[in-house]
């Protein structure tokens, strides 16, 4: 019995992992190299065609897009590098010096024709196809190339790549709840007495959020790109615009966190030995933070839920805690203006305090959360009619107003 538990849950585990993109990235770019060597086998002169599995690997990404404009870029390149080598042989051959000269002029060509990452497989190509039998080797290397790509293309449009929107749900959601259990420290060493070398500990904190953030950026393109041009997905744009924004606004509410850690730091010093806010205060500063930093995880699940029900409840909750914090932050200035009224000691920074976190509010608020989705999918909006001003007049011809837009961020807004 223990046996069949633990084969059980290995192979839960297993389940799991194949969807990492380690995992789904080894076996995608293993089958279709394995693939596009059996082809070549076929179709190329060389006896060991390895090009084309070379190609195959190098154009297989972890999504669509990426597959397909790497893909485009391995081709210009190696082209590029070929067409650079058929001209070093015509008019010098193979020498010291003419290889020093071919790999200039292949750098350069690499970056006239904009390959980005692949500039160095123009060189590569053009050195390889140099020092064989000109002609022949450049077209047999030419052909393995389109085989290739057109192997790792393929594999992608009969087998779609998973989307990475889960990995970045879940990533933003760590970051609200890393900023949540930071206030949650705050709050409690707002209560009492804090020496100032504990508070600028929570400001060093604070200010280590920045990579996190960076973190899930990453996480979060990856997701972009999982999106764009994946046949599983019907509102790439709509997610990936209600992940991006969701990730702005959690941006902007660390950047006040640690604006309200470094306030914290310098009350803490001026304070000296004394408490860090007169009793009362106190409380209501650990009360007020505890309920934003719930706010903030809420805020998170609103913006990485996909079921409309469930989108429902959880801006319904955000909302009440919203509200709830709102109307502690409002019995917060007015114990501080008695405060100030007593003592006019550190008045700005008890004001700024009031002040940060107000704006942390503001920030989650879900009005504000739909004027910038509808700003967002506005810009984007242009940014297509500018780039594709064809495409932008046939979809006025055929009836698709920008008004569709806006009713898809209103149906955004409700149900995340």
């Amino acid at each position: 019995m223990i046996n069949v538990r633990k084969w059980t849950s290995e192979a839960q585990r297993v389940l799991r992992r194949r969807r990492e993109p380690a995992v789904v990235q080894t076996l995608r770019s293993a089958g279709a190299a394995s693939v596009a060597y059996v082809i070549a086998l076929r179709l190329s002169p060389e006896p060991a065609p390895l090009t084309a599995p070379l190609t195959a690997l190098l154009v297989v990404q972890v999504t669509f897009y990426a597959t397909l404009t790497n893909g485009i870029r391995r081709v210009n390149s190696v082209v590029a590098g070929v067409l650079v080598a058929i001209a070093f042989s015509v008019l010098v051959g193979l020498t010291w010096w003419s290889l020093a000269l071919l790999i200039v002029a292949a750098l350069g060509v690499g970056r006239l024709v904009r390959v980005d990452e692949y500039t160095a497989e123009v060189a590569i190509s053009a050195m390889l196809v140099l020092g064989a039998t000109v002609g022949y080797t450049a077209w047999a290397r030419i052909v393995e190339t389109l085989i290739g790509a057109a192997v790792g293309t393929a594999c992608n449009l009969l087998l779609p790549p998973p989307v990475w929107v889960d990995e970045a749900g879940r990533s933003i959601e760590g970051l609200a709840r890393r900023v949540r259990q930071l206030m949650l420290r705050m709050g409690e060493e707002a209560a009492g007495r804090v020496p100032w070398q504990r508070a600028a500990e929570r400001l060093h904190e604070a200010r280590r959020l920045d990579h996190d953030i960076t973190g899930v950026d990453a996480a979060l393109r990856q997701a972009e790109d999982s999106l764009r041009l994946n046949p599983r997905v019907k509102e790439g744009l709509l997610h990936r615009v209600v992940l991006r924004t969701g990730l702005d606004t959690l941006e902007i509410c660390t950047v006040v966190l640690r604006v309200l850690a470094r306030s914290f730091t310098d009350l803490a010093k001026a304070r000296g030995s004394q408490d860090l806010f007169p009793p009362r205060v106190g409380a209501t500063v650990e009360q007020l933070l505890s309920e934003i930093a719930d706010a903030v995880v809420s805020f998170a699940v609103l913006v990485t839920t996909d079921l409309s029900q469930d989108a429902e409840s959880a801006e319904a909750r955000l909302s009440a805690e919203l509200h709830t914090a709102a109307g502690t932050r409002d019995r917060l200035a007015e114990l501080l203006r008695e405060e100030i009224a007593k003592d006019w000691t550190d008045w700005q920074l008890l004001g700024a305090v009031l002040t940060e976190t107000t704006r942390i509010i503001d920030e989650l608020n879900t009005e504000h959360r739909t004027r910038r989705l509808l700003e967002e999918l506005d810009r984007v909006s242009r940014e297509h009619r500018s780039k594709l001003p064809r495409l932008a007049r046939l979809r006025d011809w055929l009836g698709v107003q920008e008004e569709l837009w806006r009713n898809r961020a209103g149906l955004g807004s409700r149900s995340r």
